[in-house]
């Protein structure tokens, strides 16, 4: 389908588009991993062992959701690919 056709059929809101694409390549952008080893001390690895436990997650689970959180909150989240952030 050429890219002029799928557009109208998007636009005038026919049929379901989803089987007109190749989500086998589709990726989500500015959101490669990148993998970094941190040093806690005891007392901290606790800690969020306890809350991760406490709401059912993964210590890794919660390590990620709190530090996005700050980032966003201090408006710092994708600044270095000049993104905006989401939210």
């Amino acid at each position: 389908m050429k890219a002029e056709d799928f557009d109208k059929k998007f636009d005038q809101g026919q049929d379901d588009i989803i089987g007109d694409l190749d989500l086998s390549t589709a990726r989500r952008v500015n959101l490669k991993q990148k993998r970094i080893n941190v040093d806690f001390p005891a007392w901290v690895v606790e800690s969020l062992d306890r809350e991760a436990a406490r709401i059912g997650v993964t210590r890794q689970s919660i390590i990620k959701v709190w530090l996005v959180e700050r980032l966003k909150a201090e408006g710092l989240s994708n600044k270095a690919e000049g993104v905006e952030a989401e939210g």
